[in-house]
């Protein structure tokens, strides 16, 4: 039998432990969000951007507007019944507890150590010197299908909704708050390149069906 499609939040960096949170393909819900800032100036040339003819003067027309970074909401269920069902160890006493432990620990500041290997700033490993007392967030992948792009964790919500005996919850559902990180590395780029190959398809594919209705 064919294991499911999964998706994972997977944290990139050299850490102790490595986090990874493997999770049902097909989302609950997913909605994608992406806003943009107007600082115009104070007396613009009209009420909202610039007067504008060609173009060429998009460039004028856009001064003082600001792209902000691409964000996702995503829910998603977390359920150990079938492995329950299943006998498996973890699961019988731990129900779903690790991957939410794994969760808050992709949230906690880390400190670099030794070697660049990061841990909990909370478990006070780190050293004397200033680098490696500075804390940074998790850096994450987030692995979706043909998507694979870099994310901070801005938002967690957990809804425990059944529990075994021992009071561990085995089922759950997440709300995750995601923002893309948009700058020069390699997944973002490749998403970048996706998207323009994508768009690319859609702008052939409307083309050829308006010439097709002409005739």
């Amino acid at each position: 039998m064919l294991s499911p499609i999964r998706g994972f939040l997977v944290e990139y960096a050299l850490a102790l432990p490595p986090l990874v949170l493997a999770f049902d393909f097909n989302p609950q819900t997913l909605t994608r969000n992406r806003s943009v800032t107007l600082t115009l100036g104070s007396t613009p040339a009209t009420r909202g951007g610039y007067d504008f003819a060609l173009p060429t003067e998009t460039a004028r027309v856009a001064q003082g507007v600001a792209v902000e970074p691409e964000s996702f909401d995503l829910e998603i269920l977390l359920d150990a019944t079938d492995r329950l069902n299943d006998g498996e160890p973890i699961a019988t006493e731990f129900g779903i507890q690790p991957e939410l432990d794994t969760l808050r620990s992709m949230v906690e500041p880390k400190t670099q150590g030794p070697g660049g290997l990061q841990v909990l700033a909370s478990l006070g490993l780190g050293g004397q010197r200033a680098f490696q007392r500075a804390q940074c967030a998790s850096v994450l992948l987030w692995v979706w299908g043909r998507h694979i792009l870099p994310v901070f964790l801005k938002s967690i919500e957990v809804t425990e909704s059944a529990h075994l005996p021992n009071l561990v919850p085995y089922r759950a559902t997440l709300k995750l708050g995601l923002q893309v990180i948009e700058g020069n590395n390699p997944f973002y780029e490749a998403e970048k390149l996706q998207q323009f190959i994508g768009s690319g398809l859609n702008t052939g594919r409307t083309a050829g069906a308006a010439i097709g209705g002409l005739f």
